[in-house]
């Protein structure tokens, strides 16, 4: 089952959680960022 991530914020934060969300985990699909 995927698990839909948004991101609130693209700071130093949110740009590391994107990049780890990509590599790591090929489950994971990013719905929206703010």
């Amino acid at each position: 089952m995927t698990i839909k991530l948004g991101i609130n914020g693209f700071g130093r934060i949110g740009r590391n959680v994107l990049r780890a969300a990509v590599q790591n985990f090929s489950d994971i699909e990013i719905v929206g960022i703010n």
